[in-house]
């Protein structure tokens, strides 16, 4: 492995991570401003994986997106734009196909595509297997003026580690599994976002799966699996009663709309509380109402024909996972009755969500220098950028990780293409700044 040290070349901005939302920055930062710097901003992106994906272990035939193809990487910013849904249709000769079909809502696996397709015009800009693995601040009389991003790629050669000098920072590396305390994951024990992946290698006929959780991903990974394998038993436990349906009424909607942004930030923070309360039901924990109606009618028919193998064990939970032979001794209890049952499942799937990356851990030696609330998650402005302390003129940006300071939209593709906006015309000020400090310093200071 190879350190180098910083050259002289400085890019204005430096991504961490290359999913919707850094790609949403890409387009943003690559359209016309007519409040910016004359030249174009240079960006450089660092992804940890090998090329662009995007929840690609939960790719389903037949899962649809659960939002408009309107709410794409750039039409509410700007309906013009080239890297448009609909241009990505165009493009791909399917327009009029997809007006036919009468959708608001494409399949997943078109939208990946077209995420894939808006990616391919930024290859340049991207360095793929790269891990940032500090962001360490650099000074100049006593202000934060940049910052050096340490990133440790792997090549054909082996790993090796570059430092790239910026001005500014936009993190936007996701979310990561959230498993329950003490999961211990193995060719059988796995999360759902590795569905896809995984069940190549389930032997041809299982006998029973289990899968723990009760959102969308967990009906979709217990209707895929029921259907992909039709002689096993599939066992879908969580804690509530039964599925509860998603709100995706008109009114509800509203909390995912830009100006909802504009509330949640002027809110106190009881009230920032209670309306992610309220509001829980349009995004966690919950199921599209057609897919549990077609599990509800899978387990009826089911019932009516004697064989039951979808099994919906509501009000219980797991309490038990370990490795046994070639497959997973469990043991469900009832939240009712406490009543323990073992069963043996050839894989038990964890489709329990995700949580938020731990930004402050990516910053490394930046992180001292931004502020914190009690709960120990970053403080950001308006504009999502990091409230830090000191004189630090580079600024860092958050692509999610903002829940609590801008609501339920800070992490999903909802808003992403007003977020990337805001957060590139921030950019553009960040540079004009920058530069009339370069030409201050520059320019013949009077004699004394």
């Amino acid at each position: 492995m190879t350190d180098s040290a910083p050259g002289d070349r400085t890019v204005d901005v430096t991504g961490i991570g290359f999913g919707p939302s850094n790609l949403a920055l890409a387009t943003a930062l690559a359209e016309p401003s007519a409040t910016g710097p004359g030249r174009p901003l240079e960006a450089v992106y660092f992804e940890r994986k090998n090329r662009f994906s995007w929840h690609g272990g939960m790719l389903l035939d037949g899962a649809t997106m659960q939002i408009s193809f309107l709410k794409d990487l750039v039409t509410l910013r700007d309906p013009r734009s080239p890297y448009s849904f609909l241009s990505y249709l165009h493009h791909a000769g399917r327009l009029s196909d997809f007006i036919n079909h009468k959708l608001l809502f494409p399949s997943r696996i078109e939208f990946h595509d077209y995420l894939e397709w808006v990616a391919g015009f930024f290859e340049e800009q991207v360095v793929y297997g790269s891990e940032v693995v500090d962001v360490r601040p650099v000074a100049r009389e006593d202000a934060v003026e940049h910052m050096d991003v340490v990133v440790r790629q792997r090549t054909a050669a082996g790993e090796r580690t570059v430092v790239q000098r910026t001005r500014d920072l936009v993190v936007a590396t996701g979310l990561e599994p959230s498993l329950p305390p003490g999961t211990v994951c193995s060719d059988r024990v796995w999360h759902s976002s590795e569905l896809l992946y995984r069940v190549e290698r389930l032997p041809p006929t299982p006998r029973r799966i289990v899968v723990v959780g009760a959102g969308q991903s967990a009906a979709e990974a217990a209707e895929f699996l029921h259907s992909r394998f039709p002689s096993t038993d599939i066992c879908a436990v969580f804690s509530r009663y039964g599925y509860s349906p998603s709100d995706d009424s008109p009114f509800a909607n509203r909390i995912f709309d830009p100006a909802a942004v504009d509330d949640y930030c002027a809110a106190a923070p009881e009230t920032r509380r209670m309306l992610l309360d309220y509001h829980r039901n349009t995004n966690y924990s919950v199921v599209d109402p057609e897919l549990i109606d077609e599990l509800y009618r899978r387990v009826y028919q089911e019932k009516v024909r004697g064989r039951p193998r979808l099994n919906i064990l509501g009000a219980s939970r797991l309490t038990a996972a370990e490795p046994a032979g070639d497959g997973v001794d469990v043991v469900v209890e009832s939240l009712v009755t406490g009543e323990r049952t073992p069963m043996r499942a050839d894989c038990v799937v964890y489709a329990t969500g995700y949580r938020p990356t731990d930004a402050r851990g990516l910053l490394g030696s930046m992180a001292g220098l931004c502020k914190a609330d009690e709960l120990g998650r970053l403080e950001a402005d308006r504009r999502y950028r990091v409230i830090t302390e000191g004189d630090v003129r580079c600024a860092i940006y958050l692509q999610g990780a903002t829940e609590h300071s801008h609501g339920i939209s800070s992490s999903l593709l909802s808003n992403t293409a007003v977020r990337a906006g805001e957060i590139a015309d921030a950019i553009r000020a960040d540079a004009v700044r920058a530069g009339a400090r370069a030409t201050t310093r520059s320019q013949p200071q009077p004699q004394t």
